[in-house]
């Protein structure tokens, strides 16, 4: 049961930072060059980076974070140790992490003027992810509920 929560806590945790690191800078060749000829770009939110080694292992760090985590929780389903039920808050929970990551890097790329990509993530993405998070609560607090009144009274 330790394992399992562990597990999903490093899941929902990890995703939204293997997408980010997955997908990169959203940055456009054009903006890119003005860059380099000495232009500064305009950034919804500026870039965090901690160098090119850190954003690395960070990185692919969440990226082998998110493999072991699921593969923790697929064995602790298969094993019992975890109801099959869990997966519906999982999955809504990684759903909103991959929205969030991607959105992340849409809100930090560089442009000149308005970043029309962050407007529509927002606009769209942000309902989806409140959406997510709150299908994710109901069955969790469903799935605890449940789980209370399966136990016998002391």
């Amino acid at each position: 049961m330790r394992l399992s929560l562990f597990a999903g806590v490093v899941l929902t945790l990890s995703v939204p930072v293997a997408i980010a690191w997955l997908v990169g800078d959203l940055t456009d060749p054009v903006s890119l060059e003005l860059a380099a000829q000495g232009v500064e770009l305009d950034y919804g939110i500026d870039p965090v980076s901690f160098g090119p080694a850190a954003d690395r292992v960070i990185g692919a760090g969440a990226c082998v974070a998110v493999v072991v985590a699921f593969a923790v929780l697929l064995w602790a389903s298969f094993a019992g140790r975890m109801r099959a039920a869990w997966w519906t808050v999982l999955v809504a929970l990684a759903a909103a992490g991959v929205i969030l990551g991607y959105g992340w890097r849409v809100w930090t790329a560089g442009g000149i003027g308005a970043n029309i990509g962050a407007g529509i993530v927002t606009f769209f993405g942000g309902p989806l992810v409140i959406g997510m998070m709150v299908a994710a609560l109901v069955s969790a607090v469903t799935l605890v509920r449940a789980a209370r009144q399966e136990r016998p009274a002391a």
